[in-house]
């Protein structure tokens, strides 16, 4: 998985973290920060060639500067304090502490066989800074597959004091895209993508084993390698603005095949995102599809 930026895109990664109630941790992004203010995401940041040896880890780091929550396991039985754990999470986040200096110092070792691809999506050519964001999924608490006793260390999502995050918390997908239609968060097309995606396939409040392999086999799929680079498109007809997503018949997919998102906005908040899809995600490789830009990753 490359992790260089190219024609201007900054590489990123995000972590969609879902635990045993089917619920997933949202981060709402300080108003003051450059990027997505206000909005409610999924925890994650840059890609920092300083720092991070993978996008994977990217995902790790962010998300325990952001929230609190490493995922990793411990090598040793003797547990990270609370106190300890603070501390130097605002020291990784400040950058007075290594992030890979941090693991080795406490014997952590990141559960990166955990993290599993679910979809890649590239800021639109309409925006003057784009990414290239890698999205993982993961289950919370979380085990790595070399250590069967690891966990999740820091089990409670905290901000970081304001300096990126304001709240953090678990939602389940469908409150949190009924609480976007009632005006009470903000989310942008890629979140509230998956967001869609999940409250389909986690319709329960308690996760079942047939829920999770179901997630993990998605993200074995074409699904999961998927690039998405939005189109910006504005129907002549109904005048209605929407992206178009690969596979789309206005994109070059079959006649009738709809991957698109219709929206509403206001300046850059969303204030209506509406998900087309019509076709079998565990079938249907939309980045095969003939006339669309997609590419493997």
């Amino acid at each position: 998985m490359s992790t260089v930026a190219s024609d201007n895109l900054i590489p990123s990664a995000s972590l969609i973290l879902v635990n045993e109630c089917n619920e997933v941790l949202l981060v709402q992004r300080s108003t003051r920060t450059r990027s997505f203010a206000g909005m409610h995401v999924f925890p994650g940041g840059n890609f920092d060639t300083g720092r991070d040896t993978s996008l994977a880890i990217t995902a790790i780091r962010e998300t325990f500067e952001e929230t609190g929550v490493l995922l990793a396991s411990p090598t040793s039985p003797q547990a990270l304090s609370k106190s300890d754990l603070e501390r130097d999470r605002s020291a990784v986040h400040r950058q007075e502490l290594d992030f890979q200096a941090f693991l080795l110092r406490h014997k952590c070792v990141p559960a990166l066989k955990s993290l599993r691809p679910f979809t890649t999506w590239i800021t639109p050519l309409t925006s003057s800074r784009r990414f290239r964001t890698q999205f993982f999924i993961s289950f919370f608490p979380t085990c790595s597959e070399e250590h069967s006793s690891g966990t999740g260390i820091g089990r409670v999502p905290t901000t970081d004091g304001g300096e990126e995050v304001q709240s953090t918390c678990f939602l389940h997908p469908r409150v949190a895209i009924a609480e976007f239609k009632k005006g009470n968060i903000n989310l942008a097309p890629p979140q509230y993508y998956i967001l869609e995606t999940l409250r389909q396939l986690l319709p329960g409040d308690v996760q079942t084993p047939e829920e999770r392999e179901k997630l993990i086999l998605l993200s074995q799929r074409p699904f999961g390698r998927l690039v998405i680079r939005p189109r910006l498109y504005q129907d002549p007809v109904s005048s209605a603005t929407m992206f178009l997503y690969e596979g789309d018949e206005l994109r070059g997919g079959p006649v009738g095949q709809l991957h698109r998102v219709l929206v509403k906005q206001n300046g850059t908040v969303f204030l209506e995102i509406n998900l087309q899809r019509n076709f079998d995600i565990f079938t249907v490789d939309v980045s095969e599809a003939p006339g669309t830009t997609a590419t493997k990753l």
